[in-house]
């Protein structure tokens, strides 16, 4: 791979692994709501299990969908399904006391499976493998891919969970916490837009 390949795959991850999306609203609400310590699995489970995620596309799985597009239909149609239920949480959790002693925030196996139904991680991990692959080259390729996207994960990741915590005092009454979450959930579905049309 050559220096300008991965200077423009560094790129590509930063700035799709730090816009927003289903991850980074969902690890920003539980910076809200649970704090930095009680978020790190979750933003764990999303960087190993995105890389993950993405060497397996590199090592064939795109081709799979390439070959048989009903099961791509039917993977998204589960992914808008469950992040509309993920929506519905976000907007009803209850006071950041309340969620904080009894709410629990994302696991990282939760996290992890997380990235196989989430539509805009399918679009970014075909496109990424489709467009910084080497020819001749799959399983060099699908590793570097998914080894670029790892080491940027952690500090986007950190950005959206530390704004959180930031608006946590913000955000200690009920009243304004509430409308966050519902500004959240309305943020999580709203992300789904752009993926459905593709």
């Amino acid at each position: 791979m050559t220096i300008d390949l991965i200077i423009a795959l560094f790129t590509f991850a930063i700035v799709t692994s730090i816009s927003p999306g289903p991850n980074n609203t969902m690890i920003l609400a539980s910076g809200v709501n649970f704090g930095v310590q009680r978020s790190v699995p979750h933003m764990l489970g999303v960087g190993f299990g995105f890389a993950f995620m993405l060497a397996v596309v590199g090592l064939g799985l795109g081709q799979v969908f390439v070959a048989y597009p009903a099961i791509y239909t039917v993977m998204k149609i589960a992914g808008v399904a469950y992040m509309l239920w993920l929506a519905w949480k976000i907007a009803n959790a209850g006071p950041m006391a309340e969620t904080a002693a009894t709410g629990t925030p994302m696991t990282f196996t939760q996290a992890l499976l997380f990235q196989w139904v989430n539509p805009k991680a399918w679009v970014i991990a075909i496109t990424a493998n489709a467009t910084y692959s080497i020819m001749g080259q799959p399983v060099l390729s699908a590793f570097m891919v998914a080894g670029i996207f790892l080491l940027v994960s952690g500090p986007s990741s950190l950005t959206w969970v530390f704004f959180g915590t930031l608006l946590r005092k913000l955000l200690s009454d009920p009243r304004t916490l509430h409308l966050f979450n519902i500004v959240m959930a309305v943020l999580l579905v709203s992300s789904l837009v752009p993926l459905l049309w593709n």
